[in-house]
């Protein structure tokens, strides 16, 4: 039986995936929790098929894999694997796109919940006693803010920036679209220089490109609100850590939630691991990760399988 190799089930599933849709496939599978880069050639020497996350193959590692017939990336960004070299010895690359919507929009949503509403304070604040040593019923210590009647900007209008649009929409937010940066205006989107100062909460869901990188830097943060609030889900070099570490301590900006960051995981030198910082809520990559998410991940992976061998692949990047 020809072997499947999985490199970084860890990446994915932590003993509470089901793996069944991946074991019916005609192959005989190796799991690998984490792969060194040392590990990787090795590992997949006698694969047909490699499953990657995160474990980088380069254009060294692909022209050793003769038996390399299809690599599956377990994730929609496919800077982990070199395109051109799978392409050039006929190697299949396919990735997953649209798994994990519903994950990231709840996500989004609880991020801008627990900023408007001021849970990490009034939690702290119970935590400390002080709901207990109250002379009323409750605690107004910290204002809350409603978000219905807010504008929510978004930049990145793909499938998750329009599934965040509807559920703003059911909240009662009105909706402004940026521009696509490097790409053409239309009616529908504005420049994000003339978006900025307008909107209320600003979430990003924009892939990360040469005109994306530093796209929040400090020029962007000073046209925002000094209200607004800040929400990336998306990737963390589209922000500028240092030029929003400065801003939420000056005062000039309401909030952030930052689900990731433009090193992962984070050095000790990231300028956001800075207790000190205000209004700054940090999530360790999650939005994608809920249990759901995590199980259509691996069932769109043994789905690509099924169709390369049926002859009619699916999500296929290389041509």
């Amino acid at each position: 039986m020809p072997q499947a190799v999985f490199l970084d089930l860890n990446t994915v599933c932590r003993d509470d995936l089901d793996l069944s849709h991946l074991n019916q496939t005609p192959y005989d599978w190796n799991y690998y929790l984490n792969s060194e880069p040392g590990q990787v050639a090795q590992r997949i020497a006698n694969a047909e098929v490699v499953v990657s996350n995160k474990v980088v193959l380069t254009r060294e590692i692909i022209a050793q894999c003769n038996p390399l017939k299809l690599i599956c990336i377990a994730a929609t960004g496919t800077n982990n694997v070199d395109i051109t070299a799978a392409a050039r010895q006929g190697i299949s690359v396919c990735n997953v796109t649209g798994y994990a919507t519903p994950s990231v929009v709840q996500h989004v949503f609880a991020l801008i919940l627990t900023l408007t509403t001021q849970l990490p304070a009034y939690q702290q604040a119970v935590k400390a006693g002080a709901w207990q040593k109250s002379q009323q019923f409750c605690l107004l210590d910290f204002p809350i803010t409603e978000i219905a009647g807010k504008c929510l900007g978004i930049v990145g209008y793909g499938e998750l920036g329009r599934a965040v649009a509807r559920v703003a929409k059911a909240f009662g937010m009105r909706v402004m679209i940026a521009q696509r940066p490097g790409g053409p205006g239309d009616d529908e989107r504005l420049p994000l220089k003339e978006l900025l100062p307008q909107v209320d909460i600003l979430s990003l869901h924009c892939p990360l490109s040469e005109n994306t990188r530093n796209l929040i830097d400090a020029e962007a943060l000073a046209l925002m609100k000094p209200t607004a609030l800040l929400i990336n889900t998306a990737r963390g070099g589209i922000v500028d850590e240092t030029a929003l570490r400065e801003a939420l301590l000056a005062g000039r900006l309401g909030g952030a939630a930052i689900d990731v960051l433009s090193q992962e995981p984070p050095s000790e030198g990231n300028p956001l691991l800075d207790s000190a910082i205000p209004n700054l809520l940090l999530t360790p990559h999650i939005a994608w990760a809920s249990l759901e998410s995590r199980q259509r991940l691996i069932n769109e992976v043994a789905q690509n399988i099924n169709a390369y061998l049926r002859g009619e692949p699916r999500n296929l990047i290389t041509v």
